[in-house]
């Protein structure tokens, strides 16, 4: 049984692939509202494009445990965080005065069950709950937009 409707497509990296490539965990918020799924998009501190709660792995936690951590500081919410990956996207991270980082995120579903007024970074980024069409098309990476597309959170043991 699949949690998605679709496969995981190839990543092209291009000339990423001559560097090394950093893993991030990224975390899929997500609330069914009337019977409706509702996903959690964050804009970026420095391009301020939509996407989702990411950050590197930290020591001790899990990759899914990572992800929920991002989630609570990025977008202030709290959760039921699910150890099964439903897909993995690559972006180029910006950094300022060096190259761009290549990056792989691997992305974990986290059913919101808090969301927070106050949270770490409030004051850099915009959080919009969205139905996953519409957040999907506000997605750049492809990868990215497809798990959207593809994610039924009724195959979780919710």
């Amino acid at each position: 049984m699949s949690l998605l409707r679709m496969t995981q497509k190839p990543i092209s990296l291009g000339d990423a692939a001559k560097r090394d490539v950093r893993t991030q965990f990224a975390a899929l918020p997500f609330r069914i509202v009337q019977d409706k799924v509702q996903v959690l998009l964050i804009t970026s501190r420095g391009t301020k494009r939509w996407i989702l709660p990411k950050g590197w792995p930290m020591d001790g936690m899990t990759p899914a445990q990572s992800a929920a951590e991002e989630a609570f500081e990025e977008a202030g919410v709290k959760g039921k965080a699910f150890d099964i990956c439903l897909g993995v996207y690559s972006y180029n991270k910006v950094m300022a005065g060096t190259p761009d980082l290549p990056c792989l995120a691997m992305v974990f579903p986290l059913k919101v069950k808090r969301v927070l007024s106050e949270y770490p970074e409030k004051s850099e980024r915009r959080r919009k709950w969205l139905p996953l069409k519409q957040a999907a098309d506000k997605i750049s990476e492809p990868e990215l937009r497809a798990i959207l597309k593809g994610f039924d959170p009724r195959l979780l043991k919710l």
